[in-house]
């Protein structure tokens, strides 16, 4: 494993607080193994049960979900760093309701999770450190997910723009970011159809709220996102 990849393990919520004799020992009992995605390629299929707690070490996925009639809804964006199907991981016979999908070439980090089982008779003394920090993510997970709720509960199309530009304000103490979707995947997010947020962009930017670039975007008039419904 390249030395990159392994400072990434390393640095990741996951092993948090354990020492350099602690994390060897996790990851050779969680048996880790490196797979690479090609981009649109599914890391996990709906349906799909799995013991495989992943990481991605480089690229990214969206976890999304798609219905019969081939409606897609972005549910969230996964970054380098970032833990997916950690619910789906510790309870193997629940199958994924969701698809994990890569948006370029992406290298993952696999854990299998079913190996803790065989270890709570002996308990070693990074394993309570691993638990605590499995639940850390879950938890954060969920709030990231919840989250969304607030960025697709307004009517128009402009509350929506507003709620999720909002939010990555607030999360980056800065007016002025990139966001992680392209215009598709920003309207599938925000479940919007691509023509009418490109046209709702395209009115808060004559009415001097944003400006924008492909991904890029910049907060004009913070003030001006209060009063939109």
């Amino acid at each position: 494993m390249k030395y990159n990849d392994l400072n990434i393990i390393k640095r990741s919520a996951l092993f948090t607080d354990l020492t350099e004799e602690e994390l060897q020992d996790a990851l050779r009992a969680l048996h880790i193994r490196q797979k690479q995605y090609q981009k649109d390629e599914l890391l996990l299929m709906a349906g799909d049960v799995t013991n495989d707690l992943g990481l991605i070490l480089s690229g990214s996925a969206t976890i999304e979900s798609n219905d019969v009639w081939g409606n897609r809804t972005i549910i969230s964006h996964i970054a380098a760093g970032e833990y997916y199907a950690e619910v789906f991981a510790i309870m193997p016979e629940e199958p994924s309701y969701v698809d994990v999908r890569a948006n370029e070439q992406t290298t993952v980090a696999l854990f299998d999770m079913s190996r803790l089982q065989g270890l709570k008779n002996t308990a070693p003394s990074w394993l309570i450190k691993l638990l605590g920090n499995l639940m850390f993510i879950s938890i954060h997970k969920n709030m990231i997910l919840s989250q969304r709720s607030f960025h697709t509960s307004p009517k128009s199309a402009r509350g929506r723009v507003c709620a999720y530009l909002n939010s990555i304000a607030m999360k980056t103490h800065r007016t002025e970011f990139d966001i992680p979707y392209d215009r598709q995947h920003m309207a599938d997010y925000l479940n919007l159809d691509r023509t009418a947020l490109s046209k709702e962009l395209c009115r808060m930017r004559d009415d001097g709220l944003i400006t924008f670039r492909k991904s890029h975007f910049k907060i004009l008039n913070p003030e001006g996102f209060d009063s939109i419904p």
